[in-house]
């Protein structure tokens, strides 16, 4: 018979999940951010996140306290990686695993509750310091959020149902930080067979009308965009 496992000859160290949301708004690239409500760090500003209860896995943990947090639901969530420094949490030993997302922030609603005082969009250039090593989760998602651009169709989840090509540019640009060229941007875009021309134009511009488009699939896909 096999031998009995003896629990108490290990640490048990916690597990917690935090979400890192991005968004566009008035062409910036905006972060949600809750106020924390309790201590450690009482009224710093924090990604939303919480710990993991027993009988539920990582994704539904990230998927409760986002909505607990936050009011924010129904969003696909990507697991974006593991932090495990013995010392970034006072309390006790904690391991977090972080996940992140695109959301369009005119199709939620916000609202903070349970450990959260606030809960509202910063943008990426304007953080206020951070509770725990969330600055560094920050910029890691950041980093990898840009990496994503490259060769996923990541951007869909930001955009309205239907754009312009300016419009989608212009959302590379924000998050890239850099100016792309017109020209050559619409060429390698089109050729990737991703967008569906809809025959609808813009209306009520005092420029020319543009081309409206949509996106042939809402399911995130490998376009090696660049």
């Amino acid at each position: 018979m096999p031998t009995a496992y003896n629990l108490d000859k290990f640490d048990k160290p916690s597990v917690t999940v935090d979400i890192i949301i991005f968004s566009i708004i008035s062409n910036e690239l905006k972060v949600l951010l809750i106020k924390r409500n309790v201590e450690p760090f009482k009224k710093f500003w924090a990604i939303p996140g919480g710990f993991v209860k027993m009988d539920e896995s990582l994704e539904a943990a990230a998927i409760r306290e986002l909505q607990e947090e936050t009011g924010v639901k129904d969003v696909y969530l990507e697991q974006l990686y593991t932090f495990g420094d013995p010392n970034r949490d006072p309390r006790t030993r904690v391991i977090t695993v972080s996940y992140f997302a695109l959301i369009n922030a005119e199709k939620v609603k916000l609202m903070a509750t349970t450990d959260a005082s606030d809960v509202n969009w910063y943008s990426i250039t304007k953080v206020p310091k951070l509770a725990f090593d969330h600055d560094k989760i920050l910029r890691y998602a950041l980093q990898r959020l840009r990496w994503k651009l490259e060769y996923t169709n990541v951007v869909y989840s930001l955009l309205s149902e239907r754009f312009t090509l300016t419009e989608l540019q212009r959302t590379y640009e924000i998050i890239l930080g850099k100016t792309l060229d017109k020209r050559n941007f619409r060429k390698k875009i089109l050729s990737l067979k991703i967008l569906k021309d809809t025959k609808q134009y813009t209306k009520e511009v005092s420029h020319r009308p543009a081309k409206l488009y949509t996106f042939l699939s809402k399911a995130p896909q490998i376009i090696e965009f660049i």
